[in-house]
């Protein structure tokens, strides 16, 4: 009797390229570590040209572009647009912003996802903490060559609508975004969040309460701090729950 010939296993791939979805995610927390590394490190010289006076021209420029020639109390733009901008610095507010958080982490308990809860809530409070020191760190002047459009009492440097809007609709969407399996829903949803904060960042140069840089500052702290919160999270939570 004959005996059959040995068949030779095929060779198994281990799925190591950077097409694989497991190296794939095993980058994403790596890329996450650098853009907050890099936008730390840009912040810290961002600051320092700000402190040193070295964007002051640029801010004013900008501001008085914003500005009717020869009226730096009047915006550019009809009176309804004015209004309009206080609108949408409105969805920046402290109010605004706690009731967004409040509303989602309430959802996400009776949902019964409490961690999910309590890291919304963490990250956004210790986000905005940040975001405050730093103010009371750099101390810098409000705005003080055209009118101010809106009430305003804290520092300037950096913005808190900009960081705060960034910090809370980046992070509700980052949430969100985790549980559709759709990339299109993904996408739309985020572009949605980035737009909001966008808005907000630059409702506050428009009247005239914050210089420009201010408003870069806040994008970057918020920017930053959520990339952090994502990493966090995809270390808590390896896979989203998805509808």
């Amino acid at each position: 009797m004959t005996e059959e010939p040995h068949k030779a296993v095929p060779e198994q791939k281990t799925g190591v390229g950077l097409s694989s979805p497991a190296r794939w995610f095993e980058l994403k927390p790596l890329l996450a570590v650098a853009a907050v590394g890099a936008a730390g490190f840009g912040f810290a010289q961002f600051a320092d040209a700000v402190m040193e006076g070295h964007t002051r021209r640029f801010d004013e420029w900008v501001l008085l572009a914003l500005r009717e020639p020869g009226n730096p109390a009047d915006p550019i733009g009809p009176l309804w647009f004015e209004e309009m901008v206080r609108d949408v610095t409105a969805l920046g507010s402290t109010v605004v912003l706690t009731l967004a958080v409040i509303v989602v982490a309430g959802y996400l308990f009776m949902t019964r996802s409490p961690e999910k809860a309590a890291f919304l809530i963490f990250a956004v409070a210790a986000g905005a903490g940040v975001n405050r020191l730093l103010k009371l760190g750099f101390a810098r002047p409000r705005p003080d060559i055209v009118a101010h459009g809106a009430y305003v009492t804290t520092e300037s440097f950096p913005s808190g609508h900009s960081a705060n809007s960034t910090i809370v609709y980046l992070m509700l969407g980052m949430m969100l975004a985790r549980v559709e399996a759709s990339s299109r829903v993904k996408i739309f949803i985020l572009s949605v969040c980035v737009a909001i904060a966008l808005m907000v960042g630059l409702s506050r140069i428009y009247l005239g309460v914050h210089w420009p840089t201010d408003v870069l500052a806040g994008w970057a702290i918020g920017g930053s701090w959520v990339l952090m919160c994502w990493y966090l999270l995809l270390r808590l939570q390896p896979t989203g729950t998805r509808r």
